[in-house]
């Protein structure tokens, strides 16, 4: 009786210890954003599998391109899905997610630290050094890593009567948003007019955001530009307009910016796309496809 006694205190220790290691060590759970691009990307495979080792998340993204299968795989890295020999530059990238505002910010309510923020953020000085958007999720995402394999996927398509180049993975969102907006301007005359008066409609362009060193959207061929007649005499951009008034252009009033109405920002959004209009540094007509921002925003 005493040697079972004997024997069952270690082998209990044992198994305490044993539950104790596997509990300290278990994966933490997945990022929750995986499941936003899982719903906002529903023909990809996001697989989360966790490295110990590193202390994060790899994430295989699996696409089927006809008969070839591809796999990439990033780390989480705090949002910025990184691969593994780009992990110790990690603070030279922004997370794929951030907050996108439900309102326009108005110019009127800031502060005079927030002006003071935004002339620093958008210097020519700073903006060559900042941190960018990590480009390795929209490569995998969009097969874009190089000029020749995004140029295989860059078709040419039709926006409200104006034609353009642009990646064919968005011509169905897109389709959906030229009809949401014929069918407002049947009943809203703003809308209306925003069509009679569209001059352009540019997306995509091999290029570098200017005065930064990483990539547009519009190289992606997933940004979409809308340029009203008369464009080049509106204030439409903040670059443009700070050429024009350097020290005012961060107060320049909402009532004077020229705007889409509110009835195709609306369109642009429920199929996916972000307009520049709500970013402190504003670009009223760019919009971009982002659905796991719409998405996010809609979380939170």
């Amino acid at each position: 009786m005493h040697t079972v006694k004997r024997f069952f205190k270690p082998a209990a220790a044992t198994l305490a210890l044993l539950f104790f290691t596997a509990s300290f060590f278990a994966a933490p759970p997945e990022p929750k954003e995986l499941d936003i691009l899982r719903r906002t990307y529903p023909d990809i495979v996001f697989t989360a599998i966790y490295d110990a080792a590193l202390a994060d998340f790899k994430i295989d993204i699996v696409q089927n391109r006809g008969t070839e299968r591809k796999t990439t795989a990033l780390y989480w890295a705090d949002g910025k899905m990184l691969p593994a020999d780009k992990l110790a530059e990690h603070e030279s990238y922004w997370p794929l997610f951030y907050p996108y505002a439900k309102e326009v910010p108005d110019p009127a309510k800031f502060t005079e630290e927030d002006v003071r923020r935004l002339r620093n953020f958008s210097s020519a000085e700073n903006r060559a050094k900042q941190a960018g958007t990590s480009p390795y999720f929209f490569n995998a995402v969009y097969d874009c890593a190089t000029r020749q394999s995004t140029e295989t996927h860059i078709k040419r398509v039709s926006f409200l009567g104006k034609y353009t180049n642009a990646h064919e993975r968005i011509f169905a969102p897109l389709a959906r948003v030229e009809n949401k907006i014929r069918e407002r301007a049947k009943t809203d005359a703003a809308v209306q007019r925003f069509i009679d008066e569209l001059a352009r409609v540019d997306s995509y362009n091999w290029r570098e955001i200017g005065d930064r060193a990483s990539r547009s959207f519009h190289s992606y061929g997933i940004a979409l530009d809308v340029l009203p007649r008369g464009w080049g005499q509106k204030n439409i951009y903040w670059a443009w307009r700070r050429d024009i008034d350097p020290d005012g252009w961060m107060t320049l009033p909402l009532e004077k910016r020229w705007m889409p109405p509110a009835g195709v920002i609306e369109a642009f959004e429920s199929e996916g796309f972000i307009w520049g209009g709500k970013w402190p540094i504003w670009d009223n007509m760019h919009f971009e496809y982002h659905p796991e921002l719409i998405a996010n925003s809609l979380n939170g």
